[in-house]
């Protein structure tokens, strides 16, 4: 069985981000013939002689008329060697909120740069939410290396500068590599160019079947958020009483002893049970049903954990936010957290800092966060949260802000300080004696 990768494009505008897909849904088979008939018919239209491979992405009407990514736009592609997941994210700076939803799960993200502007604004802040976002793998796709005539010299310099720039996020010289690319001619994406002698690295696509991927969580302390009860309450089951949900981390077998949060219940696992029958056990990302040896009151919400690695429920949230909303985040505000499928009212007590992904430094106290700012925050909730940080579990150490009068969300928030930028003094533990 091929392995999973999950990846997300992120760049300044018309960096090229939907053609570079387009071409590799194109050049990867991927597309059917009326989705390719389609996309020919649209590009002959707008006078084109080849077809806009960027138009097999921009699925938004209002996309393929500006000519420009709104939405994310997930897409779904194989090879022999492995298989894929694709989120193609927007450019624009007032779409940088789509791109926290497009890197939420992204085990490796490609960022794009013309090889006409180099590392731009946007690049640098792609590059911080993607550090934030704990993507651990960033590849530079230094595309229309065309126009500039296939130049090594302007490849060189822009590898530097970018590569520079990571490390200083806390990203392993490693794990970034740089590409030189033409989206839309194919240069380097599947098939080696000829055109670009001097580089001796792998193609994009020969790039993404071999680098390692992210394993899920399985050895992390077991975690399954509560999505919903079951109760059939028939004559066959008349007291069958199941925990749905998915399994966000770690490994669950029967007879383990658990611990249900945030109310603290103990209990042993005493079944598995899925639509094909029962488990003896069930690793992260598989979809199951728990029953316990003891009658709980359990609901939606609710975390079972392992009981000798749990985390301790807190109602004070000392994290990370990525600013979403237009309207300004300012201290006092009364706003909902969404943790899992818990939802609680909270308040923000303070903003500790925040970062300017541009200067790589954090601004103490600030008034107020603005859109697309990232900042630390206290939150009190008012009720306890099982949180665990977000370094440690990604799907559990996350959270969402929620407007309490209509519903919007308003930030991405993550529990701890995941940007080394962003922590505080009191953070620091001092040396003992």
């Amino acid at each position: 069985m091929s392995s999973l990768l999950r990846l997300a494009t992120a760049g300044s505008v018309d960096d090229g981000k939907s053609t570079l897909v387009g071409r590799l849904l194109y050049d990867t088979k991927s597309v059917l013939a009326d989705q390719l008939d389609a996309v020919t018919r649209a590009s002959v239209d707008r006078g084109l002689s080849t077809p806009d491979l960027s138009l097999l992405v921009d699925g938004l009407r209002s996309e393929r008329e500006q000519g420009i990514t709104i939405d994310v736009a997930y897409r779904y592609f194989a090879t022999p060697k492995r298989s894929f997941v694709l989120a193609d994210t927007p450019g624009h700076v007032q779409y940088t909120r789509n791109t926290v939803t497009g890197a939420s799960t992204a085990q490796l993200a490609i960022l794009l740069v013309d090889a006409r502007k180099g590392v731009v604004e946007q690049t640098r802040r792609h590059a911080a939410v993607l550090a934030l976002l704990g993507v651990p793998r960033l590849v530079l796709a230094v595309n229309k290396i065309d126009l500039v005539d296939f130049d090594e010299e302007t490849f060189r310099v822009i590898a530097k500068e970018f590569t520079a720039h990571a490390t200083s996020l806390g990203y392993p010289e490693g794990a970034v590599l740089a590409i030189p690319v033409s989206a839309l001619a194919g240069d380097n994406v599947v098939d080696p160019s000829g055109r670009t002698p001097w580089y001796g690295g792998p193609t994009l696509l020969a790039h993404l079947e071999s680098v390692p991927a992210a394993p899920d969580p399985h050895d992390a302390p077991f975690r399954f958020p509560v999505q919903y009860v079951i109760r059939p309450r028939t004559a066959e089951y008349p007291d069958y009483r199941g925990y749905a949900g998915q399994v966000a981390a770690g490994t669950v077998r029967r007879g383990d002893e658990v611990v249900v949060l945030p109310a603290g219940l103990r209990s042993t696992v005493a079944r598995i049970d899925t639509a094909d029958g029962e488990l003896e056990e069930a690793a992260a990302g598989r979809s199951v049903t728990l029953l316990l040896t003891d009658d709980l009151d359990i609901g939606r919400g609710d975390l079972i954990a392992a009981s000798a690695e749990a985390p301790v429920p807190t109602d004070e949230l000392d994290a990370t936010v990525a600013w979403l909303s237009e309207k300004p985040l300012r201290p006092g505000a009364r706003v909902l957290v969404k943790h899992g499928a818990r939802t609680v009212q909270a308040f923000v007590e303070e903003l500790t800092s925040r970062f300017d992904e541009q200067k790589l430094s954090s601004v103490d106290t600030p008034e107020a966060l603005a859109l697309n700012e990232i900042g630390r925050v206290r939150i009190r909730t008012a009720e306890p949260l099982p949180v665990d940080d977000y370094a440690v579990n990604r799907r559990t150490g996350a959270f969402l802000v929620i407007d309490n009068a209509d519903g919007t969300t308003l930030a991405a928030g993550l529990v701890g300080a995941p940007l080394s930028m962003l922590r505080s003094d009191r953070d620091v533990v001092s040396p003992g004696p």
